[in-house]
């Protein structure tokens, strides 16, 4: 009996404890699915109350850091410019401005220079990055893209030292051709002589002032304000008109073809002076006895017909790294031939000012030695055209050397037709 009761004791006493065991495990367990993890600091509950929804509205490409440098949150932005990639800021100067501000609490603020990711170009990525403490254990960087305005900035330093040197040329030149005028004043015929280059001087210097005035207008000004359904035909009358007489004196026939009756809709003086640009370059970039032809037609386009007036040369050509910069302000492909006709590097910026603010655009083809054609597209005005009008692109277009489903364009050959 003594040995059974010391059993039945024992079994008793182990079950106790089995039970004690199996209680305080589960409640060891229970304690540790409460504490937090790892896993659940990165996750969107951390984050102080309405920070995500402030971080959505922002424009600049937000990060929110965690004490171990994981990424709680990172706007789309961010992934775009590659400032996070593997859940990871990769870029190592923002990474050390977050650690130096998670440990003093200082904000931060730094202008960077980032490689652009995938493009293969060598130009980098501009942004100014700003860190600030975010609470008592996050850290939160701002990176604003200052690229576009880096570029802007430059365009507009480039400007004003162009301008400032393109003033100087011909003020200088009537400064010193007035000296010389002076110290001639006993010899007639050096005064006319330098009388007659302060006068194209003067002429340039006009010139350089008028396209700077028409360049800040058609950038500042509205031009469908005014608009109004413009004859394309007349508007090729007025350009060839105005280089009426540069085209007499080297010899150079003007052809015009393509379609009659069109209508553009928008400024009826930009449109002229756009049209008239594209054409008196072709004048002045082609050797005597060449042709400049001038034609128009009507494309279709998903957005509605579109008019496509083409001026062709037979010119010096240009090149394929000179075809990129050819629009931009006082940029010439030829500077000596462009001084000495008096081009000032405006036109084509012009043009190309003047086809954005209505709504088209202007394209160019050429060849080195082959010539140019300067291709210039506008909204057609009105919903809608009697499409027999005119003869079409036809026979017409074969004479002006125009292929006709195409937007490049080739040489215009010799023909008899002149427009004195």
């Amino acid at each position: 009996m003594d040995v059974n009761a010391a059993v039945a004791a024992a079994a008793a006493i182990a079950g106790v404890c089995t039970g004690v065991i199996a209680m305080l495990a589960f409640r060891w367990s229970e304690r540790d699915q409460k504490r937090p993890t790892r896993t659940s600091l990165h996750t969107d509950p951390v984050l102080p109350p309405g920070v995500d929804t402030v971080l959505s509205v922002l424009r600049s490409s937000a990060v929110v850091l965690d004490e171990s440098d994981g990424v709680v949150k990172a706007s789309s932005a961010a992934y775009a410019l590659g400032l996070v990639r593997g859940g990871k800021l990769a870029v190592e100067p923002m990474l050390q401005m977050a650690r130096d501000t998670r440990r003093d609490g200082e904000i931060r603020q730094v202008e960077l220079d980032l490689p652009r990711r995938g493009t293969g170009r060598g130009d980098a990525l501009a942004v100014s990055a700003r860190v600030a403490p975010l609470g008592s254990r996050l850290v939160l960087l701002l990176v604003e893209d200052l690229t576009e305005a880096r570029r802007i900035e430059a365009v507009r330093r480039d400007f004003v030292a162009n301008v400032s040197h393109e003033l100087k040329t011909p003020v200088g030149a009537l400064s010193l051709l007035s000296e010389a005028v002076m110290d001639a004043s006993d010899d007639p015929e050096a005064v006319e002589r330098f009388a007659g280059r302060m006068q194209n001087e003067a002429t340039r210097l006009t010139n350089l002032v008028q396209e700077l005035i028409d360049l800040s207008r058609v950038q500042n000004d509205d031009p469908l304000e005014d608009a109004e359904p413009v004859r394309v035909d007349e508007l090729v009358g007025e350009a060839i008109d105005r280089c009426r007489h540069q085209a007499g004196t080297k010899q150079i026939t003007m052809a015009t073809g393509g379609t009659v009756d069109l209508h553009v809709w928008g400024n009826r003086g930009q449109l002229a002076a756009a049209l008239g640009n594209l054409v008196e370059n072709a004048v002045n970039y082609s050797p005597a006895r060449t042709r400049v032809g001038i034609a128009a037609r009507r494309v279709n386009a998903p957005g509605g017909d579109l008019i496509e007036i083409a001026v062709t040369d037979q010119g010096i050509g240009i090149s394929d790294k000179d075809k990129e910069r050819i629009f931009e302000r006082f940029y010439r492909v030829d500077p000596a031939r462009s001084r000495a006709t008096g081009g000032t590097g405006l036109g084509l910026a012009i043009v190309k000012h003047v086809a954005a603010s209505h709504g088209g655009e202007v394209t160019v083809w050429s060849s080195e030695g082959q010539g140019s054609t300067f291709t210039l597209r506008l909204p057609e005005a009105g919903a809608t055209r009697d499409r027999g009008s005119g003869h079409g692109l036809g026979d017409e277009d074969a004479h002006q050397g125009i292929r006709p489903d195409t937007t490049a364009y080739e040489p215009i050959p010799a023909a008899p037709e002149v427009l004195p």
